[in-house]
């Protein structure tokens, strides 16, 4: 249904002086026992929030005097769509449009401030509100009364509260932006839901925002603002504020009805004279490890799945509540979509456990209703076995992706290219040159995905592709002999190639339409860690799949990563100092050095990461970009800072990963690293937008892997990394096709249509994603990854994480990792402290993989544990080069480890 929105504002003698906010008639300095408190006199909004004794604030203030005007939101204003019950249009209100001063009520016992919002509302509204700031059992209280002025019924079909914290990065240097700064992140749960605003430092105390009442978070609207003036709103230094929507029907009718929204939508019928509450709660927690232990402390409903919300079909997940009240119901949307049963893992009172087991490809809402009638809402994402979904992106980006073209002028053929799902095509030409261009992010992305899947579950078919990839396009195309990497070999510049079609409905006057020398220049390191990881990714099949290579050695493509690593660092590249997305792939070129012998080249890669890292070393703030401030720096800056021994650089990377990476119960945030401008540079739909699973998640995963594997009892560690490493898959559709990111706007929900910059996603995922087995002090043995089938005598787990190349046991903080061959059982004695290990010749859940030869092990000590020593095999096994060489009988092969 389309109906005609109405919100008429009331007019104002006193003209444009009251349409701004009214900060030079001064402020009221409230105090709870928590907060000190600004508000801004006329509008009773929030200029100041900041924990008592501490100087960080969460608001803004000192960007209000340019964030003052009419149709700019701060926390205290409100939104709404109302009717009179009968009528089919809804009439709109909102604080913001015409401000002026409102009106406000005299204050006595737990209220602070109080106001009627009459003054700022339109003529037409059929609702009046009162406001109250107050103090409820010691907590920060925002309150509004809200009443049906009418003599007939009113529906409420859309409320909500704008909130306003200091997410705005704009002419602030990164010292200030890192200690002044925050970002927010909803848990759209319904009567569950909460908003966490965690400042950048990662140490400080963050903010959670509860529901106080019958005051679900239903919604989660982006607010539209001007973008034209200072601080530039919904741009790369201020992505923009959001909404806490407690009912939606208005808008589900209207701007959504294209989409399935994240919850049912609601409304509500007030009869006249009859005064609802809503409102949001204000609580500290003490650190960001801490947010679930608040939100049970108010007396909310907490979730923990594990190994997350992604459940590949071939996995069984766990999901743990925690709640005052008992569960009455539990039900799915889509009906089927998954199902559940009760399990006895819990181990600590409070805590009931679930089963559950995917059924539908997709998403899917789990609605838990408990019997004091709050509803909870888990938000789950289910792909294809784990296997498949690998197998089915590898057939995509050989077949679908493959541009083979005799007539291609700018040396792009045979290459896996960058792809629109919408027309189901390759994009050959677009105005962002490097999209077509086969370099960048957005153009090297689904090349780099192909190279990275061989090196996780090879196949012939698809490795021979894309050797000849490597050694004419790669090589002598992208790559220079000289070893410079181009940002693009794309170009648009028609007189030189007069014969091109380049397409007429394509506006080609941006600053990104490179011509040839701009597409040619090879300065920007970035793109070099990619072309790096092919190599080196190829380097891995030849030397463990030597069947499956004919064009050139294992040698040559290694010697080819460590040549461009060499020119990348050399001195002539830019930003080859900054943290570069996907240079974990450095460390395991490294490593790899040393484990063939290589000395002269491992010494070489090894000074120069430590050239960069003693540059780093002198920084409060290492994580610099091409952008004002960024989530890629992290990944690079923790992993060399640890591998260097700089324990005080690598902290502080890894407390700003914990800033930016949230832990909340939805598949598409749980894990999901801070991006929101990537889509503008490779997107189809451009705009700035909190982006779902963009290549943050699984980058920024592999520090918080590797410090939980260092810190094998950090739990908070291991479910936000796997989160992020789980976020790949879930970009992988039925058919294969991998989208660069999910749109979140409550409009849109839906995978851009471009493949865009997915790779380093998925590189990400292909280097930290394997199967974590713990025993969780809450909920006993349990394995991320994998299926616990027995946990007594031994703790048996079937493997089934994406790769089964790596498992982690963290009684042991050991970690066995294969470079041919797949995991497929892994039994672990407590007390015998052995692990008997099963290694097939593929993975099962797949067709077309490769067959390794034999089996190559490598054992590795993560964290120094009292009692525990390197594990080896029991069985007198060949070596070579750090790999223990395990022999297959009918397609697999099963051994023991001991101390």
């Amino acid at each position: 249904m389309l109906v005609l929105l109405v919100g008429i504002q009331r007019s104002n003698d006193c003209g444009a002086f009251w349409a701004q906010l009214g900060l030079s008639h001064g402020f009221l300095n409230l105090t709870s026992p928590g907060f000190s408190i600004e508000l801004v006199k006329d509008s009773q909004t929030l200029y100041s929030l900041r924990p008592v004794g501490s100087s960080f604030d969460f608001i803004p203030g000192d960007m209000m005097a340019k964030r003052q005007s009419n149709g700019q939101y701060h926390l205290g204003d409100l939104t709404f769509r109302a009717r009179k019950v009968g009528s089919t249009t809804w009439v709109s209100g909102d604080t913001s449009t015409a401000r002026s001063p409102v009106t406000a009520i005299s204050t006595s016992g737990t209220t602070l401030a109080a106001a009627n919002l009459t003054p700022t509302l339109p003529t037409s509204s059929l609702l009046n509100i009162t406001r109250r700031w107050i103090v409820e059992d010691n907590i920060l209280q925002l309150l509004f009364d809200v009443t049906n002025s009418q003599t007939t019924a009113v529906e409420i079909g859309a409320l909500g509260i704008p909130l306003e914290f200091n997410n705005i990065f704009t002419d602030r240097t990164a010292a200030q932006t890192n200690t002044l700064c925050s970002l927010f992140d909803p848990y759209i749960g319904q009567d569950a839901g909460y908003v966490q605003v965690t400042p950048l430092l990662g140490t400080l105390p963050p903010l959670v925002v509860l529901p106080v009442g019958q005051s679900p978070l239903e919604g989660w609207r982006f607010l539209p603002e001007s973008t034209s003036a200072d601080p530039f709103y919904q741009s790369q230094t201020f992505e923009g504020l959001y909404e806490w929507q407690f009912h939606t029907l208005a808008y589900a009718q209207n701007e959504w009805s294209a989409v399935t929204p994240w919850n049912a939508a609601t409304s509500v019928t007030l009869q006249p004279g009859q005064t609802r509450t809503y409102g949001v709660q204000f609580r500290l927690a003490p650190s960001i490890r801490d947010i679930e232990r608040t939100v049970r402390s108010a007396n909310r409903p907490v979730a923990v799945g594990i190994p997350g919300y992604i459940l590949p079909m071939d996995q069984v997940g766990k999901l743990f509540l925690n709640y005052s009240s008992a569960v009455q119901s539990i039900s799915v949307s889509p009906a089927g979509a998954l199902t559940w049963s009760t399990n006895t893992d819990a181990k600590t009172a409070g805590w009931v456990g679930y089963s559950i087991t995917p059924r539908i490809w997709g998403r899917a809402r789990l609605s838990i209703t408990y019997t004091d009638g709050t509803l909870q809402t888990v938000h789950y994402y289910m792909t294809n076995g784990a296997t498949q979904a690998i197998g089915d992106l590898g057939d995509f980006l050989t077949t679908s992706q493959w541009f083979n073209s005799t007539t291609d002028p700018f040396l792009r053929s045979p290459s896996v290219i960058s792809y629109d799902r919408e027309v189901d095509a390759v994009v050959k030409d677009d105005p962002r040159a490097w999209i077509p261009g086969l370099s960048d992010e957005a153009g090297a992305g689904s090349w780099l995905a192909a190279t990275m899947k061989q090196f996780v579950q090879p196949n012939a078919a698809e490795v021979a592709k894309l050797e000849q990839f490597a050694t004419e396009i790669l090589w002598g195309s992208i790559q220079n002999e000289n070893g410079t990497v181009k940002k693009s070999v794309y170009f648009y510049e028609p007189t030189l190639l007069p014969s091109y079609p380049y397409p007429t409905t394509i506006f080609w006057g941006n600053w990104w339409s490179w011509n040839r020398a701009e597409s040619f220049a090879t300065d920007r390191a970035y793109d070099y860690v990619h072309v790096a990881a092919a190599y080196w990714a190829l380097y891995r099949v030849a030397r463990n799949y030597p069947s499956l290579v004919s064009v050139q050695t294992w040698q040559w493509y290694l010697n080819q990563a460590v040549f461009t690593v060499d020119i990348m660092t050399g001195g002539r590249v830019g930003f080859a100092n900054d943290g570069l997305m996907g240079e974990t792939v450095i460390r395991y070129l490294l490593n790899d050095l040393k484990r063939e012998g290589l000395t002269v080249n491992a010494t070489l890669i090894e000074s120069r990461m430590r050239a960069r890292e003693n540059v780093w070393a002198g920084e409060r703030y290492p994580f610099g970009s091409e952008m004002a401030w960024d989530s890629t720096g992290q990944e690079g800056v923790y992993l060399w800072a640890t591998y260097f021994n700089d324990t005080t650089t690598a902290t502080n990377a890894l407390n700003s990963i914990l800033a930016y990476q949230p832990l909340i119960p939805h598949w598409g945030y749980n894990g999901n690293a801070r991006r929101y401008w990537d889509n503008i540079y490779g997107g189809k739909l451009q705009r700035i937008e909190r982006q779902i699973h963009h290549y943050g998640s699984g980058l920024n995963a592999l520090p918080l892997i590797s410090a939980f594997e260092a810190s094998p009892t950090d739990y908070y560690l291991l479910r936000v990394g796997y989160g992020g490493l789980s976020g790949p898959l879930s970009n992988i559709d039925q058919g294969g096709f991998a989208s660069a990111s999910f749109h979140s706007f409550p409009d849109t929900l839906k995978w851009d249509a471009y493949s865009g910059d997915y790779g380093p996603n998925f590189s990400g995922h292909s280097m930290g994603i394997g199967t974590f087995i713990v025993n969780h002090p809450d909920f006993g043995w349990q394995a991320f990854g994998g299926n616990v089938i027995s946990t007594s005598p031994s703790v048996q787990v079937q493997i089934r994480d994406s790769a089964r190349r790596r498992v982690y046991i963290a009684a042991l903080g050991t970690l066995l990792s294969v470079d041919a061959g797949a995991f497929s059982l892994v039994s672990y004695d407590p007390s015998a402290q052995t692990v008997i290990i099963t290694i097939t010749a593929v993975p099962d859940g797949v067709t077309g993989t490769a067959a390794a030869p034999n089996g190559r092990l490598v054992i590795e000590q993560k964290a120094m544990l009292s009692g525990v020593a390197l594990l080896k095999p029991t069985a007198n096994l060949a070596f070579d080069a750090g790999a223990y060489t395990v022999p297959f009988t009918s397609g697999s092969g099963t051994l023991t480890l001991a101390m």
